[in-house]
C-alpha cells in the first residue's frame, strides 16, 4: 500500500513539474524583449532628444517592430568599440544603428540591406578643401571602430590617408564635430546622414560635405553569427513597415533622404529575377511546342 503510494505521489510530483515547465515556457514567449545595442550619440540614427529619451530612426523602427511583435524593446547605449563583446556575450541581442554591413559580412548574421550609406569628409566651407586630395597635410579624426576608419584603412584608400598629417579616433562624433569648430581638426571622415543632420545643427553655410565620398556602402542589421531565427522574425516585419509606407514616415520625420532607402530594391529585384524565370519557361514552351508542330 505504501509503494503504491508513494507512486502515486511520485506520478503528481512529476505532472506539477511538467505543467510548471509548459507555462514557463509560454510566459517567456509572452514576456519577448528585443535588446537593441545603439550609439547614444549617432544621429539621426540614434541619440538622445531634449526630453531625455532615445530615439531616432533605427530607434523608432525597432519600436514599430516589437510593437507590431508583441515584444518590448530595450535600447542598451553601448560604447561601440564593445559593440562586438556585447553580441556575444548575450547583452544585446542585435547591433541597430547605422551599422556598415561592408567589410563585415563574415562577422555577423545580417539581415537585408535598408540603406544605401556614403562615408564622406566634412571641412570648413572656407578651408579652401574641395577634394580629398586636398586632405594631404591635415588633421583628420574620425570615430574610433567606426566603418569611416575601416573606410580610410582599406587599400582604397591607403595613399590618401598616408597623406594625412595626422589621424585621429574620436570615441564619437559629436566630440569630432567639437574638434572640428574648434580647429582642432582640418576634416572629419564621416557617414553622410550623420553629417548632414549635423550640419544641419550648425551655423549655415559654415561646414560643406565634399561631393566625392570615400567609400559607398550599405546599413544593415546586425546579429550574433548564427541567430537566422531572430533575423527572420524582425526583417520580416522590417519589410511589412516599407510596404506600409512606415519607413518613409521615419525617414521624413528624421529628415533623411528616401533616396537612401533600399528595403523594396530587394523585392524589386526577387520580383525581377521571377519575372525573368517565368518569361525564360514560357519561352522555352513556345520553342517546345513550335518543334512538335514542326515534327507533326
Amino acid at each position: 500500500m505504501k509503494k503504491r503510494s508513494l507512486a502515486v505521489l511520485m506520478a503528481g510530483v512529476m505532472a506539477a513539474s511538467m505543467m510548471t515547465g509548459v507555462v514557463s515556457v509560454y510566459a517567456d514567449a509572452d514576456s519577448k524583449t528585443l535588446t537593441v545595442g545603439f550609439d547614444a550619440q549617432y544621429p539621426p540614427f540614434g541619440y538622445k532628444d531634449d526630453n531625455g529619451e532615445y530615439v531616432g530612426f533605427d530607434l523608432d523602427l525597432a519600436q514599430e517592430v516589437c510593437d507590431n511583435l508583441g515584444w518590448e524593446l530595450v535600447k542598451k547605449p553601448i560604447n561601440w568599440d564593445s559593440k562586438d563583446m556585447e553580441l556575444n556575450s548575450g547583452s544585446i541581442d542585435c547591433i541597430w544603428n547605422g551599422f556598415t554591413i561592408n567589410g563585415r559580412e563574415d562577422d555577423y548574421t545580417w539581415s537585408d540591406p535598408y540603406l544605401n550609406n556614403e562615408q564622406v569628409m566634412v571641412v570648413a566651407a572656407d578651408s579652401g578643401i574641395e577634394k580629398p586630395d586636398d586632405l594631404a597635410g591635415k588633421n583628420v579624426v574620425v570615430q574610433a571602430a567606426s566603418a569611416a576608419l575601416d573606410a580610410l584603412n582599406s587599400d582604397d584608400n591607403k595613399d590618401l590617408t598616408a597623406s594625412f598629417a595626422s589621424l585621429t579616433e574620436n570615441p564619437d562624433y559629436n566630440t569630432a564635430f567639437m574638434n572640428l569648430d574648434s580647429g582642432a581638426a582640418d576634416a572629419i571622415a564621416v557617414d553622410i546622414g550623420v553629417a548632414k543632420y549635423q550640419l544641419s545643427q550648425r551655423e549655415e553655410g559654415k561646414y560643406v560635405i565634399l561631393d566625392e565620398p570615400i567609400q559607398n556602402e550599405q546599413y544593415g542589421i546586425g546579429f550574433k553569427k548564427g541567430n537566422d531565427e531572430l533575423k527572420d522574425l524582425v526583417w520580416d516585419e522590417v519589410k511589412k513597415l516599407d510596404e506600409s509606407g512606415e519607413v518613409d514616415k521615419l525617414a521624413d520625420k528624421y529628415e533623411l533622404d528616401k533616396s537612401m532607402l533600399c528595403i523594396s530594391e530587394d523585392k524589386d529585384k526577387t520580383e525581377d529575377s521571377d519575372s525573368a524565370e517565368a518569361e525564360t519557361e514560357e519561352n522555352a514552351d513556345s520553342t517546345e511546342k513550335e518543334t512538335d508542330s514542326e515534327s507533326k
